[in-house]
C-alpha cells in the first residue's frame, strides 16, 4: 500500500494566511524527508479554512521544495475552468515536476463556490464531464479538439505541446455514482474523499463496481484497485491520552465545519446527522468511525477496517488538518512513517518473527553458547599444556 496526504487544507479561519500557507509546504516537505508517496491539494473558494484556490500553483511551489514525492490536485474543480487551459497548465506541471504529476478531477465541493461564479449546483457534475471529456483528448491524442457546450468552445484546438508523461489523473469519488462512472468512462483513477464519514464509508461498498460497469459499457480496461485512493483523518500520539491532549489545540473549530459539509453527504443518503449538539468533538469522530485520535494501532485498525469494507485499495490519504500545533501534528506523521506503514505493509514481520524466535529459544541458545565458550577456554588450556 502506498502512503499520501490529501492536503484541503484546513486551518483556523482565525491564522495568519501567510504563515498558514508556508506551514502547508513546509510540511509537504517533511513529508517528502519520511518517504510518503504523494500529496495532493484541494481547490476551494469559500469557507475561510480551505485556503488553496489553485492547486497549480501549490504543485509548481512544492515542485521546487521537494525531491520524490508525487505531488497533484485534490482536485482541480473542472466544472469552474476552461478545458484547453486547464490541459494545458497540467500538461507544463507535468514537465515542471519531471513527471512527479497527479492529476485529480471533480466537479467542486462547495456550492456556494459555484454560485459565486454563477453556476448551479445542480450543473456541476454535467459540466465536470464535459470539461473531461475535452481534456481527455487534448491530453491523450495528437488530434485537434472541436467541441461546443453552453459554456464553453474548443475549434480545432490543440496543444502546443504534450506532457512529459502520460500521468495519472484521477476522479473524485463521494456518495454519488458519477465519480466512478467517470473513472470507468476514461480508464481513470478514484480518489474517495470521504472514505471515513458516515455517507462516504457506506458508498465504497459500491465504488468499484460502478467503475466496472462503466468500463465495460465504454470498453475500457478493468479498473485497478491498486490505483483506487481511500482519504480519512487521523492524529496520533505515543499514548490516546496524549493524541485527545494534542488536538485540543484546534480541533473544535475544524471539525465542526468539516462535519457540518460531510451532512451534504450523508443527507444524499438520508443517513443521520453526525453532528449532535452536547457531545465533544473527540466523541463525534472517533463514535462516528470517522477519524482516529490515538496512537499508531488505532491508524493500522482503521485501515484494515476500509480494507475490509472496500474489498481492497492501493492508497491511504491522510486527510491534512490542523487539530494539533504544527509540532504535534508533524510527529504524529513522524510516528505513522515509523510504525502504521511497516505494520500495514508487514514490513517488520521478518524482524519481529526473528525476535521472537530469538526469545523463545533464549534458554538452549544461552546454554549452547555457554558450552561453546567452555569449549574454547578448555581447547585453549590444551594447547598450553604441549
Amino acid at each position: 500500500m502506498r502512503f499520501g496526504l490529501f492536503l484541503s487544507p484546513f486551518h483556523s479561519a482565525r491564522a495568519n494566511t501567510t504563515r498558514a500557507l508556508h506551514r502547508d509546504l513546509d510540511l509537504i516537505e517533511h513529508l517528502d524527508r519520511l518517504g510518503f508517496d504523494e500529496v495532493v491539494f484541494g481547490e476551494h473558494h469559500s469557507g475561510g479554512m480551505e485556503l488553496i484556490p489553485a492547486p497549480d500553483l501549490f504543485i509548481a511551489a512544492a515542485a521546487r521544495r521537494t525531491e520524490r514525492i508525487v505531488l497533484g490536485s485534490g482536485v482541480v474543480s473542472l466544472a469552474y475552468h476552461n478545458p484547453f487551459l486547464t490541459a494545458e497548465r497540467y500538461a507544463t506541471l507535468d514537465h515542471l515536476t519531471n513527471g512527479r504529476l497527479l492529476m485529480g478531477v471533480g466537479p467542486g465541493a462547495l456550492p456556494q463556490d459555484a454560485l459565486m461564479m454563477g453556476i448551479h449546483p445542480n450543473d456541476q457534475r454535467r459540466r465536470m464531464e464535459e470539461c473531461l471529456d475535452a481534456i481527455m483528448q487534448l491530453l491523450r491524442t495528437d488530434d485537434p479538439v472541436t467541441m461546443k457546450t453552453d459554456w464553453f468552445e474548443l475549434n480545432e484546438a490543440i496543444l502546443q505541446f504534450k506532457p512529459m508523461t502520460e500521468f495519472e489523473i484521477a476522479t473524485v469519488c463521494v456518495v454519488s455514482p458519477s465519480g466512478p462512472a467517470l473513472a470507468g468512462k476514461h480508464n481513470l483513477s478514484m480518489i474517495s474523499t470521504a472514505a471515513t464519514t458516515e455517507g462516504g464509508f457506506a458508498a465504497l461498498a459500491n465504488h468499484m463496481s460502478i467503475a466496472e460497469e462503466a468500463a465495460d459499457r465504454y470498453g475500457q480496461p478493468k479498473p485497478k484497485r491498486e490505483n483506487w485512493r481511500l482519504v480519512g483523518p487521523m492524529h496520533i500520539a505515543e499514548t490516546r491520552e496524549q493524541a485527545e491532549k494534542d488536538v485540543g489545540y484546534g480541533m473544535d473549530e475544524m471539525v465542526a465545519q468539516w462535519l457540518r459539509i460531510t451532512e451534504v453527504w450523508a443527507a444524499a443518503l438520508n443517513k443521520p446527522s453526525r453532528y449532535q449538539e452536547g457531545k465533544t468533538s473527540i466523541q463525534m469522530v472517533q463514535e462516528s468511525g470517522a477519524g482516529i485520535i490515538g496512537t499508531p494501532d488505532d491508524a493500522v485498525q482503521q485501515i484494515l477496517r476500509l480494507e475490509e469494507q472496500t474489498g481492497g485499495f492501493g492508497t491511504y490519504m491522510l486527510m491534512g488538518h490542523e487539530w494539533a500545533n504544527p509540532e504535534a501534528t508533524n510527529r504524529s506523521f513522524e510516528l505513522f512513517a515509523e510504525y502504521v506503514i511497516p505494520e500495514v505493509n508487514r514490513q517488520s514481520k521478518r524482524k519481529i518473527d526473528s525476535q521472537n524466535g530469538f526469545f523463545e529459544f533464549l534458554d538452549e541458545g544461552r546454554e549452547l553458547g555457554a558450552n561453546a565458550v567452555r569449549q574454547a577456554i578448555a581447547n585453549y588450556d590444551a594447547r598450553k599444556s604441549f
